[in-house]
């Protein structure tokens, strides 16, 4: 993954953690902060990931109908950012599973 597609997503983590400042929060964080529930931020992320795939399957859709509103660059940009944004949801998924999966080795 390339530096760009790393600062993108840090840039959609931070941006859905904003936005989630507008929800209740689940719990206190440390001074006095208030921490954002894992679970909608995760959610989020995955629904943007869904919302920017669909929106280039829809882009292809209606270069091949021949709309000329839509020129192949439009369609080969946007499933380029599909593609990264996949990609970048995959990455954080490995991380996940990693941490998981050393948390679950340590003895107590």
């Amino acid at each position: 993954m390339t530096e760009v597609g790393i600062n993108q997503v840090l840039s959609q983590i931070r941006s859905l953690s904003a936005a989630a400042g507008d929800r209740p929060q689940t719990a206190a964080g440390v001074d006095g902060a208030e921490a954002v529930d894992f679970g909608d931020v995760l959610k989020a992320s995955i629904d943007q990931v869904s919302r920017i795939q669909r929106h280039s399957s829809e882009l292809a859709a209606a270069f091949e109908r021949g709309d000329p509103g839509v020129s192949l660059a439009k369609v080969m940009v946007a499933g380029q950012k599909a593609s990264v944004s996949f990609e970048a949801a995959i990455q954080v998924r490995n991380r996940l599973l990693e941490a998981y999966r050393e948390v679950m080795s340590m003895q107590v």
